[in-house]
């Protein structure tokens, strides 16, 4: 969105219009950025001899990838939250200036994880579950995404900014070309070069790096409403917008903090139970059922900058009107992942392998893992509108529950009780089930108090109310 107009209609279209507008994009750019790493997963799975083991040392890389993301998320997903409701504010310097503050924050953290995790590869990666069969194969993968993690932050967190300041399409395509980029590249490195997981992590690292260039001409251009400054000083930290940003973001930061805890448990009590295999199984599972996760995320990014403006606009049936939609096409995205799942399982699996072993463990754990899969739609978007809202105490507890209150006890008992990986797998459907039911407690809570507001209210009767 070029020029000095903000993106008013936020507060004015039909919210079904708007949503579509808004949704569509995110929805494309995040199924994008899953195929992303399923093209990854694909190529890898299908290297001559060592596909299986290079599938499971993949695997293992996933927490280490999950706690990078989680500082990802801190500081951007509460960037683009705080400039949503400045832009509804009509607030340019100060969204400008969370924009700045954005960048400097992003590589400070991509600099520190960077430093740490080359410092100590080994001991971490063998930590979350790598054996000496897949060391080699994880420590090859994670030390080039970690040389490029400053990068990665910076991408995703400006990504988001893009579309929260009214540009969804440029986002999209973005991640579209990322993803196209990844494609081109990835056999090239991996198998014409002879480069094997190597080059699918140099694949990875060069394209975010060709799309970070051109977020940045974006937001170079002077006569957007929103840009970057041009003077040095600028970006020094700001540690009140920096406090005020990473509060919102705390809840998505802790919920992949969360998933890295969760990921770690369920790696060592996977190669307990089912060893190198069934762990290469988890990770092919893990990619088909984040396909579905990430166009439910999409949804969430359709919804975030129309709840945050109208928020900020004090126009809370629009809100509430953004939210239910949201919430009942995640659910219906979640029950076609059920449908694959449970009824294609074999034929989705087929795809990441060709081994007959991995082949069926990958198969029976995405049945068994997804079991009650319709319900994680609605929890998704719930939590994130509470983000939206800037309640973070109840988006960081719904954050939480499922993953550390009831996954993490699942996988350590039962395992035991079953005697073998399949307690790893139904664990995940019991967990599903108990968070919803909170979810949808606390968010049938919230909607009758949105009801019950009137627009023009001030923000904090809705504060002081929940």
């Amino acid at each position: 969105m070029a020029g000095s107009a903000a993106p008013t209609d936020l507060g004015t279209k039909p919210v079904g219009a708007l949503l579509r507008q808004y949704a569509v994009p995110g929805i494309i750019a995040m199924t994008a950025s899953s195929l992303y790493n399923m093209v990854d997963s694909i190529y890898i799975g299908h290297i001559p001899d060592v596909g299986s083991l290079s599938m499971s040392g993949l695997a293992v890389t996933f927490p280490l990838m999950n706690i990078s993301t989680a500082f990802g998320t801190l500081v951007g997903v509460g960037a683009a939250t705080m400039i949503s409701v400045l832009l509804g504010q009509k607030n340019y310097p100060v969204a400008k200036r969370v924009l700045a503050n954005e960048v400097t924050l992003n590589i400070i953290t991509g600099l520190v994880f960077t430093l740490v995790t080359l410092l100590w590869m080994d001991p971490i990666l063998r930590f979350f579950g790598a054996s000496d069969a897949t060391l080699p194969y994880a420590r090859s993968y994670m030390t080039i995404i970690a040389l490029g993690n400053a990068v990665t932050h910076l991408y995703f967190g400006l990504n988001n900014i893009v579309r929260a300041s009214g540009n969804p399409k440029l986002a999209m395509g973005l991640t579209l070309f990322t993803v196209t980029s990844n494609a081109i590249l990835d056999p090239i490195f991996i198998f014409a070069l002879g480069m094997g997981i190597q080059g699918a992590a140099l694949a990875t690292v060069l394209c975010q790096c060709m799309a970070l260039a051109i977020t940045f001409r974006y937001f170079l251009h002077p006569e957007r409403f929103l840009n970057l400054p041009r003077k040095i000083r600028e970006y020094k930290v700001d540690w009140r917008i920096a406090k005020d940003s990473l509060s919102i973001g705390m809840g998505p930061f802790l919920m992949n903090l969360a998933s890295c805890i969760v990921v770690l448990f369920i790696n060592q009590q996977l190669v307990k139970w089912g060893g190198d295999l069934a762990l290469g199984a988890y990770g092919i599972v893990n990619r088909i059922t984040f396909l579905f996760v990430m166009v439910v995320f999409g949804f969430n990014q359709g919804m975030q900058p129309i709840a945050g403006y109208n928020y900020g606009a004090r126009q809370y049936g629009r809100v509430r009107e953004a939210y239910i939609r949201t919430a009942g096409w995640a659910t219906l995205v979640t029950t076609v992942g059920w449908i694959i799942s449970v009824f294609v399982n074999g034929p989705t699996a087929s795809i990441f392998t060709n081994d007959p072993v991995l082949h069926d463990l990958a198969a029976r754990g995405l049945r068994q893992m997804n079991l009650v899969f319709p319900i994680v739609g609605f929890q998704m978007v719930t939590t994130n509108l509470f983000q939206c809202l800037g309640m973070v105490k109840k988006s960081i507890f719904l954050s939480l529950s499922r993953q550390l209150l009831f996954l993490l006890p699942c996988i350590y008992i039962l395992p035991a009780v079953l005697e073998s990986e399949a307690g790893v797998w139904y664990s995940f459907p019991i967990s599903d089930t108990l968070s919803a039911i909170i979810t949808a407690i606390l968010g049938i809570a919230l909607l009758r108090k949105l009801g019950k507001l009137k627009d023009g209210d001030d923000p904090a009767v809705l504060g002081s109310q929940i």
